[in-house]
């Protein structure tokens, strides 16, 4: 596996912060079962964490003490964990796009290009819904909570997909996904919670965090996809063989862990929408207990 763990709650949360030190140095070039569509797949989904978790940080860093919640001692607790928590994710894929990266796929760029349409895309919304008395606090956070139900949809849809994890035949790369799953799912209501208790559960909350969605999904899987796209041709890699594999194992409805998504992803336009409302639970214990949690 190739990883040291130690798990830290000092922080007295439900959840603990587990810090890894992943060594990516012997993990292959196509380390998804020798397929090179698959592993540039995931690498671009890889490429889009490090901008993606230092976004998720800093809105929940930049509410933390309004008066809402800064005597919320429960709460507060789950910050400091949830923040611990996306600290290492973003340590960790950043180990790994660097490893990629030595093989001659230029994640690096994908990251910076990741980081300019963060920051592009929440500095345009924070102008347009500013005339309705939202605050780019309020915009970055709203953008948290839906990217958060997207990252914990797709790692409880990676956890349940045994399709995905039979390809991850590199065990570093399976260890690190499933680990990352596994703390996703653990903290899926944080920035939520935050939401709800800071800005309230009022019919504007409820809109705008309807429409960060819908945005939010539509600039991901543009920006995602546009990446596999950039690494196959790189790669020269761009053949019926790579991309009938993606469709395959990521679109198919039978395989596809995107397709598998929806019906979760869809839940969160419900009018009163928690995020533990999607029960997975028993699902933690189980990959918990298989990776010595």
């Amino acid at each position: 596996m190739n990883a040291k763990v130690n798990i830290s709650n000092r922080a007295g949360a439900t959840f603990p912060v587990r810090r890894m030190n992943f060594n990516f140095e012997n993990v292959p070039e196509y380390w998804m079962n020798g397929s090179a569509g698959l592993t540039h797949f995931m690498t671009a989904l890889s490429a889009l964490f490090p901008a993606g978790e230092k976004l998720f940080i800093d809105s929940v860093r930049a509410v933390r003490h309004y008066p809402e919640i800064k005597d919320n001692e429960a709460l507060q607790k789950e910050i400091s964990a949830f923040i611990g928590q996306e600290a290492m994710h973003t340590q960790e894929h950043v180990g790994f796009n660097q490893s990629a990266q030595k093989y001659g796929h230029d994640v690096k760029s994908l990251e910076q290009h990741t980081d300019w349409l963060i920051q592009g895309a929440r500095k345009v919304f924070g102008k347009v819904v500013k005339p309705f008395g939202m605050t780019q606090e309020m915009v970055d956070l709203t953008a948290t909570t839906a990217l958060e139900h997207f990252t914990a949809t797709i790692a409880s849809e990676l956890l349940r997909n045994p399709h995905i994890q039979e390809l991850m035949t590199d065990e570093t790369m399976k260890y690190l996904w499933l680990w990352h799953a596994i703390e996703e799912n653990e903290h899926k209501a944080v920035a939520y919670d935050v939401y709800e208790e800071v800005f309230g559960r009022g019919v504007k909350s409820y809109a705008l965090r309807n429409t960060a969605l819908v945005v939010a999904m539509g600039l991901i899987l543009l920006e995602q996809s546009s990446f596999v796209y950039k690494l196959l041709k790189a790669d020269n890699k761009i053949n019926m063989k790579e991309l009938g594999s993606i469709y395959k194992y990521a679109y198919s409805p039978s395989k596809g862990i995107i397709a598998g998504m929806a019906k979760e992803m869809l839940m969160y336009f419900k009018p009163g929408f928690h995020p533990n409302d999607l029960d997975t639970q028993e699902l933690l214990e189980t990959w918990k207990a298989k990776l010595g949690f």
